[in-house]
């Protein structure tokens, strides 16, 4: 299966023009090895809803026995989470309109490759985000709250990684995938049976970090699984300004498996990201997988997409939506009904109105707080810098 790829976008040109005679030296073979056919596609349930039929589709095989197991009240679930997901995160985008958030980054349109990934995890397995995985954090059992302290500007994370194998946001962009590649080489060394996946975006894919991330792990067999959503945008940078090649075809330089899935179908998300899972326990080392999908927001609250972005593009992505696609199957198969989305509604209103409280509540850390654990016995310039800080504060009306 396959669909649009951003190569039917007209591409950028540069502002200097190709001689003629270079064109034409140019191997055949080798324009053919950079334009590959149009790659395939892991899609298990089509932008209408339909389940599709593997047998007429042999390329999916391999997969749809990862989601066999999946049943009418599984399916149920996926779209509540996907709801709840997309609820939250329109309230974080609101909240930050509204001066209580510093930024955000909206996971808007990537809801399926977040909850359809997030919910093939095991519990023993380890997370490594970058700073846009809500779904996943959503699926990990993450209060939805924690994930806003950053944001705001009053603590580091808000939660223990160790709790729900979950780490810390990241937002230096790529490094997360080479913390992922040595906390799976840990695990191996300690013969567990646990995988890593690491999250990371289009953009993040043409950094050094990633790259050697890719090597060390293919090197090592590492049991980690990068899971790159492409979403099409490296903020305002489309795809075919970062790579010749499909994204997840970067893998077999490695040495290692790379499948691109429809980023918008939870059901194939589930299940390739499952299949990625057990190779990786199997000691089968890594896997690349590229979810397929599109940022419909802006890459966070500081961005205007609508300067580089066509607003037919985002139409026909917006046709893809993973949550309609979902309902409208779920409608089409008799495993919902109207009054099971209404029910839905009111739970993500009600979870909506609880992130606003908590937010607005949140108390301010502790100013002096910067000083501390710095040094496990102290040092004086941090000592000195301390009380200058605090003569600082003491300047200000009301020493604040």
């Amino acid at each position: 299966m396959t669909v649009e790829s951003t190569a039917a976008r007209k591409p950028r040109r540069s502002g200097t023009k190709r001689p003629a005679a270079a064109n034409a030296a140019k191997p055949a073979a080798a324009t053919a090895k950079t334009h590959d056919a149009e790659p395939q596609l892991v899609q298990l349930l089509t932008p209408e809803g339909v389940r599709v039929d593997v047998a007429e589709n042999p390329d999916v095989a391999e997969f749809a026995p990862f989601v066999a197991d999946i049943t009418t009240d599984d399916l149920r679930g996926f779209y509540r989470d996907m709801v709840m997901t997309r609820r939250f995160d329109g309230e974080a985008t609101a909240l930050q309109r509204q001066g209580e958030l510093g930024l955000w980054a909206s996971l808007l349109g990537q809801e399926a490759a977040q909850i359809g990934s997030g919910r093939a995890l095991r519990d023993d397995d380890y997370v490594f985000p970058t700073y846009r995985e809500h779904g996943v954090a959503w699926c990990r059992g993450v209060d939805p709250t924690n994930l806003l302290g950053m944001f705001r500007g009053v603590n580091h994370g808000g939660w223990d990684p160790t709790t729900n194998n979950f780490h810390l946001y990241t937002i230096v962009i790529g490094s997360q995938t080479l913390h992922a590649t040595g906390y799976a080489m840990g695990v191996a060394k300690d013969g567990a049976d646990s995988a890593v996946i690491a999250y990371f975006g289009d953009g993040a894919s043409s950094q050094g970090d990633v790259m050697e991330a890719f090597n060390f792990s293919a090197v090592y067999n590492s049991p980690v699984v990068f899971f790159c959503q492409n979403n099409q945008w490296a903020i305002s940078e489309p795809t075919e300004r970062q790579m010749r090649v499909p994204l997840y075809q970067r893998a077999q330089g490695f040495g290692f498996p790379g499948v691109r899935v429809d980023g918008n179908d939870v059901l194939a998300c589930l299940a390739v990201t499952r299949w990625a899972l057990e190779r990786a326990r199997r000691g089968e080392g890594p896997t690349l997988v590229e979810a397929f999908t599109y940022r419909m927001g802006a890459h966070t609250t500081s961005d205007d997409p609508t300067k580089y972005r066509r607003d037919e593009e985002t139409a026909a992505w917006e046709a893809k939506d993973p949550i309609l696609r979902l309902k409208a199957h779920l409608l089409a198969t008799g495993g919902a009904d109207e009054a099971y989305f209404e029910q839905l509604e009111v739970e993500s209103e009600a979870l909506g109105k609880r992130v606003r409280e908590v937010v607005r509540t949140m108390p301010d850390p502790d100013t002096m707080a910067i000083f501390e654990n710095v040094y496990a016995d102290g040092h004086a310039l941090v000592d000195e810098e301390r009380a200058q800080f605090a003569a600082y504060l003491a300047s200000f009306e009301g020493g604040e």
